[in-house]
């Protein structure tokens, strides 16, 4: 980040939660969330206890200042994404009252952060999956009996006007969101208009109804996916073609996982373009090492050949003729 620049990424990671505290809140008093107070707490203690331990590793291994150290606001500043991550599983994913399967999914989304990166040049990496999607994934694969949410409970309290103003308010503020910070306008156009062309084509080539395709995008949790999730500006392209490019992989990769009837494909989804993706960047840096560094500097000039020295006989002719000339 330039000097004199401010952070956009942590305005937006602040901004977001904020929201996401927000909204937990009001789903467990008045929206309708079914889950226990107790799994975002645990949630939350998971996350907030991997974040601060990894950190501390990492920073000690590598002999560099932890993040969280400096002050209050630093510290409040390095738990933002582990705050993010523990309200996101808790609410995404309902286990019943068991605690563990919300436990092992804030787990798996702290160390992935840590742990599964890939590089990016200039002997830097980056976390490669969103932890919040990775550790729903995790969860999805490892425990068959734990589901997600179901979309009711998101307006299930709110009535038939409640109905319309919370997805309006989630579709303002991430708009503002990813329009003013993060910059993904492009990747959400693209994952939109890519998510409405494959419910088409499904539509034509299995017989499918059309609306059983778009029936998703009226969902609180699709409008949150949508927005909060697939837009993570630490595992997506930051440039415009790189956004479309995700957005659509995203719409096929959805397309294919429920063609195949495979259930949860918005999660499964995201997790295998985050893969590739890290695959891609993984094979140029591979790409980057085999290939000889060649010296940008110019080949030097070569040497003038040397005059040859006269012989005797030569000279002493020169010099009678300088003589007789005289």
């Amino acid at each position: 980040m330039a000097e004199g620049k401010p952070d956009v990424r942590l305005a937006a990671l602040r901004r977001f939660a904020v929201a996401i505290t927000a909204l937990n809140v009001l789903g467990h008093t008045w929206f309708g969330f079914e889950q226990s107070i107790a799994q975002p707490l645990v949630a939350l203690l998971t996350a907030y206890g991997l974040e601060l331990g990894l950190e501390a590793f990492d920073a000690r291994l590598r002999r560099r200042r932890p993040r969280f150290a400096g002050g209050f606001v630093p510290f409040v500043d390095s738990l933002l994404s582990a705050h993010i991550t523990g309200l996101a599983v808790s609410m995404l994913l309902y286990a019943n009252e068991r605690l563990m399967p919300i436990v092992f999914a804030a787990a798996v989304a702290i160390a992935s952060k840590h742990i599964l990166r890939a590089p990016v040049g200039g002997g830097r990496t980056m976390h490669v999956f969103n932890p919040s999607n990775i550790g729903i994934t995790a969860t999805l694969l490892c425990f068959p009996w734990v589901g997600i949410a179901a979309p009711y409970m998101f307006t299930e309290n709110l009535g038939p006007v409640g109905d319309w103003v919370l997805p309006a308010l989630i579709v303002t503020s991430g708009s503002l969101l990813n329009t003013l910070l993060t910059r993904k306008l492009p990747l959400i156009l693209t994952w939109l208009g890519c998510f409405a062309l494959q419910a088409t084509l499904r539509s034509i080539v299995f017989g499918t109804p059309l609306a059983a395709g778009f029936i998703p995008m009226t969902g609180v949790a699709f409008i949150l996916f949508t927005f909060y999730m697939v837009t993570d500006p630490a595992t997506t392209p930051s440039s415009r073609r790189g956004q479309m490019a995700f957005g659509a992989a995203m719409a096929l990769a959805y397309g294919s996982l429920i063609a195949s009837h495979i259930v949860f494909d918005l999660f499964f989804g995201l997790s295998l373009v985050c893969a590739a993706r890290g695959l891609g960047l993984w094979g140029v840096e591979l790409l980057r090492r085999r290939t000889p560094a060649t010296s940008a500097a110019p080949a030097p000039a070569p040497a003038p050949m040397p005059m040859p020295t006269p012989s005797a006989p030569v000279a002493a002719t020169v010099g009678v003729g300088e003589r007789v000339g005289a």
